[in-house]
């Protein structure tokens, strides 16, 4: 399975992009990421191996607690897939106005 493959079964489940969003800023314990949601600490820790195996994540030991951050350069390979398309469209609607363009210049 591809690193973009992997990412997009991680991030495709609600409560992955919800607990990224909740360490994007801030370095939180996995108890403290699960009381922000209705599920056991089992799940959220479920979830967090899954984001921290496909390097969304990153996890920091202190003593018998870990600390969770996200990690956006976990996203670079899909971002750069991603951009590819945005890429092509905006150069598909820059020939398409400027088709447009010559157009309007032969019929005036």
């Amino acid at each position: 399975m591809s690193e973009i493959d992997e990412t997009l079964r991680a991030i495709v489940e609600p409560r992955r992009r919800e607990i990224l969003q909740l360490v994007l800023d801030d370095e939180l314990t996995a108890g403290a990421i699960a009381s922000h949601f209705d599920v056991t600490r089992p799940a959220i820790s479920q979830h967090l191996g899954v984001l921290e195996k496909c390097g969304l994540v990153r996890v920091r030991r202190q003593g018998t607690r870990r600390y969770y951050r996200a990690e956006p350069e976990g996203l670079a390979e899909l971002r750069e897939f991603l951009r590819g398309f945005w890429n092509t469209s905006l150069q598909q609607l820059k020939m398409a106005a400027e088709e447009e363009q010559k157009r309007a210049d032969t019929q005036s």
